[in-house]
């Protein structure tokens, strides 16, 4: 499910306090990038057995890149996906989700946008 108008879309950040702050939120980048894309997740447990919730950031070098620490990173709308054991993470318009999940997401993404704002270009 794509997290439309929540700040992030579009900004253009570099890529050092992107992931400072982003870490700060506990969105975790770990080994999912590439020399131009980054992903950053976000995990929410669920009662629900074998499920997990993920709000994702993701973004790619439009500068520099990810591998060298100098690249300029534009954001793209995030998504809030479903995790089912042992598929993997559904991002896709016919998942459901909680209301109380999606407000949640929405919340903690309005306190990223709010730092991104700081170092955008």
């Amino acid at each position: 499910m794509r997290l439309e108008n929540t700040g992030i879309e579009d900004s253009v950040v570099e890529l050092k306090p992107l992931d400072h702050l982003t870490g700060k939120h506990a969105f975790i980048r770990a080994g999912q990038w590439d020399y131009e894309r980054v992903t950053y997740d976000y995990k929410i447990g669920s009662k629900e057995k074998n499920i997990t919730y993920y709000i994702r950031i993701q973004g790619y070098a439009i500068e520099g890149n990810v591998d060298t620490g100098n690249a300029v990173i534009k954001l793209m709308t995030p998504l809030l996906g479903k995790h089912y054991y042992p598929h993997g993470v559904e991002y896709g318009e016919g998942e459901n989700f909680p209301e109380t999940l999606i407000e949640r997401a929405q919340t903690i993404l309005s306190k990223v946008a709010e730092e991104i704002h700081q170092y955008k270009r």
